[in-house]
């Protein structure tokens, strides 16, 4: 159960491996294991986020609920694009591996997404 547990954290946005990694070595599960089952958790919804995650921000940013939390995910996108543009010039590939592996909060899988889809697509 404990690694179902890891597994999905390891999926939530913004939470990814930097809680879900301290939260398996908490309930008892081994470094190696916890590394690994979070790794997986992480990479599994990336192509759909990658796929997806464009067409459904447009489409829920002018909702009544939902919105806000959309639009701040469009604008952490924007943002962490133009960072990476402005900083990175012809290193963009490396930029985005570190961004991606820096453990703080901002950072990760979802974002790094988000900010490629704006340098490519202008999003």
């Amino acid at each position: 159960m404990n690694y179902i547990i890891i597994f999905l954290i390891s999926m939530i946005p913004l939470a990814e491996l930097r809680v879900a990694i301290p939260t398996g070595i908490a309930m008892g599960v081994s470094v190696l294991p916890a590394y690994a089952i979070c790794i997986l958790g992480n990479l599994l919804p990336m192509p759909f986020v990658y796929l997806f995650s464009h067409r459904l921000l447009e489409w829920g940013k002018n909702k009544k609920v939902i919105g806000k939390f959309f639009r701040f995910c469009i604008e952490k996108g924007k943002s962490a694009g133009r960072k990476l543009q402005d900083t990175a010039g012809r290193g963009l590939f490396i930029a985005l591996v570190l961004f991606i592996g820096i453990p703080i909060p901002g950072t990760g899988a979802w974002t790094g997404i988000l900010a490629y889809q704006y340098i490519e697509n202008g999003f």
